[in-house]
């Protein structure tokens, strides 16, 4: 089971958005003391499947798998008893693909797991991806909501599933974490410092915003793979985290 981050290094998940395993291992090697996790997606897994998770681990360094899973629950259940026989224990699923499915997901990865003899995996829930606005989810999904009550409903879900959290945004992270609790974790997943481009995101935050609004972790990719000095951009990251949550609990504190 994946422990809430203790150090604002640790809140830092870097996204591994390339397609080559060569230049995975380069960012790997220069940023693991820099962040907390590293994330994988489709353009490693389709093209190095489980090597991917390999390199990571020969490395000593921690893996997140943005695999998000949608599918009936059988298919989806076996895929992710597949990812905990191998020792992936922090990934996520969408949320929507229904409580019968994440409910059968979080059953049968803990089962998998104490068969294994490891520790419990975190599985988060997608609530909806960065990349939609308000006018994707009415015109084209034709959901008559706002997106945070959509979002906030889908946490709840998530939450009766046994989910150990979901991937929102900041805004609709104050909510969830208002009305769900301290346990539940909540990843940010579109993560922009306010000097970096936005590229084809719609729905981001800041880190500074991700803390205030109660998130745990954060995505950040080509505002530190992209830079110049990918160091010294992880750095100013860390930077701007460790005054968010200095002004937090100063506020906290008030």
């Amino acid at each position: 089971m994946i422990k809430k981050p203790e150090t604002a290094k640790d809140r830092v998940i870097l996204a591994l958005d390339v397609d080559n395993l060569k230049e995975a291992e380069d960012l790997v090697k220069e940023l693991k003391d820099y962040v907390g996790y590293f994330k994988v997606g489709l353009p490693l897994i389709v093209n190095y499947g489980f090597e991917a998770f390999r390199l990571l681990e020969e490395h000593g360094a921690k893996c997140y798998f943005d695999c998000k899973f949608h599918d009936i629950p059988h298919t989806v259940q076996k895929a992710c008893i597949t990812l905990v026989k191998n020792k992936i224990n922090f990934f996520n699923v969408h949320i929507q693909g229904g409580s019968k499915m994440t409910s059968a997901v979080v059953k049968a990865s803990r089962a998998a797991a104490k068969s294994y003899g490891f520790e419990p995996p975190t599985i988060l829930g997608v609530t909806l991806l960065s990349s939609f606005g308000q006018k994707t989810l009415t015109t084209e999904l034709c959901v008559d909501r706002n997106i945070e009550d959509f979002v906030l409903q889908l946490a709840k879900v998530a939450k009766e599933s046994e989910l150990d959290g979901v991937v929102a945004s900041a805004e609709e992270a104050k909510r969830i974490r208002k009305e769900i609790g301290d346990d539940f974790i909540i990843l940010c997943p579109a993560t922009r410092p306010t000097w970096a481009s936005v590229n084809d995101q719609v729905r981001v935050d800041t880190p500074r915003d991700a803390i205030l609004s109660g998130a745990d972790f954060m995505v950040v990719g080509r505002p530190i793979t992209a830079a110049e000095n990918r160091v010294g951009a992880a750095k100013l990251i860390i930077d701007e985290i460790e005054t968010a949550l200095d002004d937090k609990m100063s506020n906290s504190l008030l």
